[in-house]
């Protein structure tokens, strides 16, 4: 007789029930809503959701619910007019330390939320929003990290009282001494700096060249890319937009994925801005070694001294706002950029300080041939020079920008300093309409495939045909069940790799089947011939799963968006069938006829 233990049949049961209850959240659709988070980071408390409620019933607008969620308030509606209206009252009494956005929100029962479940996560192409894609200048990051160990090196030897001439030229840092006794002393200097340097010998005998490592090269590479990555997402954040994906692309760039956005072009300047600030002394007298002109934008130009005394990275907070009837930004630092601005207040008083603003960009210009190339600008001009009146620390004023460059400087400093430029590559808004479209083609064809399936097996195979469907059926849940658990997204791709796993799915059955008739016309007992169906098909089920599994971790590996979509409901699909086909149906055979003595079967 062919029987499962009770235990065994109880767990599959219980995981059928479990994947019912996670696949759950999807069937009860999405209603429009406003998302508020705290600006800082923070979470928010019930107290937060209790005045928000207040401010929103005061101007007449009723939520039809109010909760948090990961520390977000998510205030959902009836209708698309309660949204805009509850947006805007928002936006207006908590702007000063909230970001708003408007989102859609699955409207589940409280019970379910309470449970921690989600509906499954909807890409792009299926939601709508914009699409960008970046690219990092790795170049201009390597740069950075050699400016930084110009300076660094040059502080180092001058300290020691060893007068050097540091320059950076291309990819090197060129030490030039006064002495030949000053150069193992300098080389020592630069080794304790930075053991991991490269330091060759120059061509006269009294200087150094030094170089990064290709590890070194390697590490600050990919610091650029994380570090862009935070930024970006910090830059989002500080947009409203619910929900948004800032994910690696290949070796060099960035995708950033705005749901529900749909003007891309006023992203471009958050996204790919690279302005920052930067804080140094006027070099009065002129003799400063590494001293350089800067242009004034507004005030005239200035030398000033080689030294940074605070830079972009070094800023905690920034809010934008009126100093003296101007256009100002109000400046956090760090503890140490804190300390050093103390320091150096104190050393220079009645004298005069300057800040630099920075931008970088990229040009496109058309070359004799037609074909387009592009070409790097890098703005660096004074913005404001005041003397020193007094000593501070790590909170001051800057001013010398127009009210929406303070503004949108504000932001990117509060966001966090690119640790490179970056460059948009491509493109791409998706409308709510098409995204609606998608959907509805793909459940299309989903339900298309599956009734297709389920009508072949049952006019097929009979009663073990409707064994096979229901088989199916329970698979489709587990599929959406941990697409739900692990908010992996469900993109267009994704629903062509659930159609292609319905197809899939019922491979392994219909090799069960089949061998089992095979059985019944040599002559063995029905339970016989079942014992060996399951048995003798599992190899061959295996391996041509196995081999498929393989192929979709490769395209989810080496592949990009689209493709990683497929990838993931492949894959899904592969292991939820495997349970399905051979445990599943097993499970309702030896139920339904492993306990009988039957002389044929329906199949």
């Amino acid at each position: 007789m062919n029987r499962y233990p009770t235990w065994l049949n109880v767990l599959v049961l219980l995981i059928l029930m479990v994947g019912i209850l996670i696949a759950m959240p999807n069937i009860y659709g999405s209603a429009p809503a406003v998302q508020v988070a705290n600006r800082d980071g923070d979470s928010f408390g019930e107290q937060r959701v209790t005045r928000i409620v207040q401010v929103l019933e005061s101007e007449g607008v009723s939520p039809e619910a109010t909760y948090l969620k990961a520390g977000r308030v998510v205030v959902r509606f009836n209708s698309d007019a309660d949204q805009t209206k509850a947006a805007e009252i928002l936006k207006r009494q908590f702007e000063s330390d909230s970001n708003v956005a408007i989102t859609l929100a699955p409207k589940l029962p409280e019970w379910v939320r309470n449970l921690g479940l989600d509906p499954m996560s909807l890409g792009l192409d299926l939601r709508g929003g914009v699409y960008v894609l970046l690219e990092v200048d790795m170049d201009s990051a390597v740069t950075s990290r050699l400016a930084a160990y110009e300076q660094d090196f040059d502080s180092r030897l001058r300290d020691e009282r060893i007068r050097p001439l540091v320059q950076l030229e291309g990819a090197q840092i060129n030490v030039r001494l006064r002495t030949a006794e000053d150069l193992e002393r300098a080389r020592e200097i630069i080794r304790e700096a930075d053991a991991d340097v490269l330091i060759l010998d120059g061509t006269d005998g009294r200087s150094l060249r030094v170089r990064m490592s290709e590890l070194q090269i390697k590490a600050r590479q990919d610091f650029a890319i994380e570090q862009n990555i935070t930024t970006l997402r910090n830059r989002v954040d500080q947009l409203g937009v619910a929900e948004p994906l800032v994910q690696r692309q290949g070796v060099n760039r960035i995708v950033v994925q705005l749901p529900g956005v749909q003007d891309p072009n006023e992203l471009d300047k958050i996204l790919t801005a690279t302005a920052t600030l930067e804080f140094r002394m006027v070099d009065t007298a002129g003799d400063s070694p590494g001293s350089r002109r800067y242009a004034g934008r507004g005030v005239p130009g200035q030398l000033l001294k080689r030294e940074v005394i605070a830079s972009g990275d070094q800023i905690i907070d920034a809010s934008a706002g009126f100093s003296e009837g101007r256009p100002a930004v109000f400046i956090t630092l760090d503890s140490a950029g804190g300390e050093r601005m103390l320091e150096n207040t104190k050393a220079n008083l009645r004298k005069p300080m300057s800040t630099v603003f920075i931008e970088s960009r990229r040009e496109e210009i058309v070359l004799p041939d037609g074909t387009a190339s592009y070409r790097q600008i890098k703005t660096e001009e004074i913005i404001n020079t005041a003397t020193i009146n007094g000593v501070f620390k790590d909170n001051f004023v800057t001013t010398g920008l127009s009210s929406v460059e303070a503004r949108d400087l504000a932001l990117l400093l509060r966001a966090g300093a690119l640790a490179a430029p970056v460059f948009k590559v491509e493109d791409r808004t998706i409308g709510p309409t098409l995204g609606a479209e998608n959907i509805k083609r793909g459940f299309e064809a989903v339900i298309l495939g599956f009734l297709a399936v389920i009508v072949f097996m049952a006019v097929y195979y009979r009663g073990f045909g409707m064994i096979a469907n229901l088989a199916l059926l329970s698979n489709l849940v587990f599929i959406v069940a941990l697409l739900s658990l692990l908010q992996a997204s469900l993109t267009l791709p994704g629903i062509a790799g659930i159609v292609l796993t319905v197809g899939m799915a019922v491979d392994a059955n219909v090799l069960i089947f089949e061998r089992i008739r095979e059985e019944l016309a040599a002559g063995e007992t029905v339970q016989k011939s079942i014992h060996a169906g399951y048995e003798k098909a599992f190899s061959s089920i295996a391996d041509a799963n196995v081999t498929t599994l393989i192929a979709a971790i490769v395209l989810f590996a080496f592949g990009t968006g689209p493709i990683k979509g497929f990838a993931v409901t492949l894959s899904l699909g592969i292991l939820t069938s495997m349970f399905t086909a051979i445990v599943g149906t097993r499970a309702v055979v030896n139920l339904v006829f492993g306990g009988r003595r039957l002389e044929k079967l329906p199949i």
